[in-house]
């Protein structure tokens, strides 16, 4: 394949756009290039999109996430044997936040599975490593299964904040009423959708899995009957640090192919104790070992904000690095993300 250097007229792939990027236009939306498609950062100010969400209610456009379907009389063993959570601990219509690893141990992607049922499991990825992670999945998944990259399918709006489930329940009406966690079909404008009440915010509410053609119906639809209870959209921005508040990793900054789930905290989804999967062995010689470094939440007492890629310093020597780190628009405190070894967490 030629370089793009070959090529100077197109020396840069082109920029995907959701099916909802006209309306992130008209609404004024500052949009930026983001896991290669043009996302919108803010609306009206990152700090007004953060109190919409933690006080009443905010539109996210997540189109650019991956969707990933697995069917099969295998796929509840073949996805389990892939991930380091234990979908044979849930039932089904219930959702799981796993990782998803290589044979070392590092982290190629954390993920949500969603057993619809032991033959059918629906698996929502980072939309930077959509690609990487279909890839993994299919050089690794084993029995009769089908595996199937759905991403192009899917639009998904995200609908975050303490008056979420009453505006979710005014467009999908006894549908929305679902307990955390869960996931099933409803039926929007004649067509199906995959309701979730998961999300990133640390808020209620739920994410919408919908045909592509339906985005803009929904969003109109969400903003016309929330009109009384402050729905308003919210950008990457917003998304970043209500995340960050609630200590959520991002896959990037806080989680790669140099960490492990046990060095990210994220013990409590690995489930040593299940059949083997991928990475096993080497997260159970590490736990043998000794954990070397931990994920930890900072605060800054002084002024400034710890920033990604800062040095934490222990007795004047740089001991680790900050992940993540804001200013947390909820307490005006300074708070980071960083690795710190594990005497020092």
């Amino acid at each position: 394949m030629a370089s793009t250097l070959d090529n100077p007229e197109n020396s840069a792939p082109a920029r995907r756009r959701t099916p909802l990027y006209e309306t992130h236009v008209a609404l004024g939306a500052r949009v930026v290039e983001f896991a290669g498609y043009d996302m919108p950062v803010s609306y009206d100010g990152i700090l007004a999109e953060h109190a919409r969400v933690r006080t009443q209610v905010g539109l996210f456009d997540v189109s650019h996430m991956g969707e990933v379907h697995v069917v099969g009389k295998d796929a509840l063993a073949a996805v389990n044997a892939l991930i380091t959570n234990d979908l044979g601990r849930v039932a089904d219509g219930r959702a799981q936040y796993t990782a998803l690893c290589n044979e070392d141990g590092t982290i190629v992607d954390d993920l949500i599975c969603y057993r619809l049922s032991p033959e059918e499991i629906f698996i929502c990825v980072n939309a930077s490593n959509r690609v990487a992670d279909v890839a993994h999945m299919r050089e690794r998944i084993r029995g009769d299964v089908t595996l199937t990259d759905e991403s192009d399918d899917y639009a998904q709006i995200a609908v975050q904040g303490p008056n979420a489930p009453e505006l979710l329940n005014r467009v999908f009406g006894k549908a929305a009423k679902l307990a955390p966690f869960r996931m099933k079909t409803v039926r929007f404008d004649g067509a199906d959708c995959r309701f979730a009440t998961t999300g990133y915010t640390g808020e209620p509410g739920a994410e919408i899995y919908l045909p592509n053609d339906r985005a803009t119906a929904l969003w109109a639809a969400l903003t016309e009957a929330g009109k009384d209870l402050g729905v308003g959209p919210a950008g990457l921005g917003a998304r970043d640090t209500l995340r960050l508040e609630m200590a959520y990793c991002l896959y990037g900054n806080d989680i790669d192919r140099t960490t492990t789930p046990l060095e990210a905290g994220l013990g409590w989804v690995t489930r040593l104790d299940k059949a083997d999967f991928t990475g096993k062995a080497a997260l159970v010689a590490q736990e043998a070992a000794g954990i070397p470094r931990k994920l930890v939440g900072l605060e800054v007492f002084d002024k400034g904000i710890p920033r990604h890629g800062y040095p934490v310093l222990s007795g004047g020597e740089a001991v680790g690095v900050v992940t993540s780190g804001t200013l947390s628009p909820t307490t005006g405190r300074a708070i980071a993300l960083a690795y710190v070894p594990t005497a020092l967490s």
